[in-house]
């Protein structure tokens, strides 16, 4: 068997088809209860990238049949040492060398790149959860990566919501967030806003619990903002913030953000919820976490299911998703490799 390899990007529409189409059939295999594989996500990732990250392609062929593709996503603004992998073999071609060789050919561009440390995530089993392949997990391992942050993928399914535990929940909580209130809105965060969610989009890094792997708070500004909503809106994101905003100062000082993708109207992902380490003991995450769930569910009635990641030592925001009756689904683990 002859396993070929070459670069390609955005203007090769055969190779970006023939990409999409083993992106589509790995995720049918590997985790048949997320949404289809989005077309319009995908071509976007091209057309429309995220600002600060350049992504490198590769595509393997095994004795020409298209049968694996490799993402790397290489930082430029923050984190010029780093870079992210996502490598995807077709379901029916794997086991024959096509892993490997789309992982060395990564590696030589990683280190004529100067890049020093690749991470890349793979999903394994829970005691008593569905069934998934532990060879993403073997395969990591024998390239010398190591396991540097475990992480759980939590589901939330709407029609189990225990909504009179959630009220009393809130009831509760109400009092201790006096000299704060909601803000809520979709889409394009509201300019008088724009400042303080890079603050926060900035601060992720810093207060998430991100166990050994290597990766610097990243530099956000208004600007890169703007960017990421742009690319958002490309991918066909619909989004739905909600900022706790500090009266006294006027400031958002908590945001969290759900959204829902254009291949599934059904589906949601509960994003990003940070709170400023200085308003911190408020419950302004369990504040904006429910309040935010009501606003998606006002404008999305079709959403069933939401799924959130969470560090499986980050206790507090996994002890707030589980009161709002988020349940582990499987397991990940962010492999880090050094170069």
């Amino acid at each position: 068997m002859s396993i070929t390899i070459a670069s390609f990007d955005g203007t090769d529409r055969v190779a970006v088809d023939e990409a999409y189409l083993i992106g589509a059939a790995a995720k049918d295999a590997d985790l048949p209860d997320l949404p289809p594989f989005c077309r319009r996500r995908f071509d976007a990732i091209f057309h429309t990238p995220m600002p600060g990250v350049e992504s490198l392609w590769a595509l393997a062929r095994l004795d020409g049949v298209p049968a694996g593709h490799l993402q790397l996503d290489l930082p430029y603004l923050d984190n010029t040492d780093n870079a992210s992998a996502e490598l995807t073999v077709h379901p029916d071609l794997r086991r024959q060398g096509v892993g490997r060789a789309l992982h060395e050919y990564g590696v030589r561009l990683l280190r004529e790149r100067g890049r020093k440390r690749m991470v890349a995530m793979a999903v394994s089993a829970l005691p008593g959860g569905p069934a998934r392949s532990g060879a993403g997990d073997a395969f990591a391992a024998a390239t010398g990566a190591q396991p540097a942050l475990a992480e759980v993928r939590r589901r939330l399914v709407v029609d189990e919501i225990d909504r009179l535990a959630l009220r009393a929940a809130l009831a509760e909580a109400q009092p201790r967030a006096e000299g704060y209130r909601s803000v809520c809105w979709q889409g394009a965060t509201p300019q008088e806003y724009v400042a303080d969610i890079a603050y926060l989009d900035g601060r992720l890094m810093m207060d998430a619990p991100m166990g050994d792997v290597q990766w610097e708070p990243e530099q956000v500004d208004a600007e890169r903002i703007r960017g990421n909503e742009r690319a958002l809106d490309a991918r066909g994101r619909r989004r739905y913030h909600l900022g706790m905003r500090h009266e006294a100062t006027g400031r958002l000082v908590a945001w969290t953000l759900l959204d829902v993708g254009a291949s599934a109207d059904w589906h949601a992902y509960q994003q990003i919820t940070i709170v400023d380490p200085a308003h911190r003991g408020h419950r302004l995450g369990l504040i904006a976490k429910a309040e935010n769930l009501h606003h998606l569910l006002t404008h999305e009635p079709a959403v069933r299911v939401i799924d959130t990641w969470n560090a499986a030592s980050n206790g507090y925001m996994v002890a707030v998703n589980e009161q709002l009756g988020f349940r582990p689904v499987d397991a990940w683990t962010d492999w880090q490799l050094t170069l």
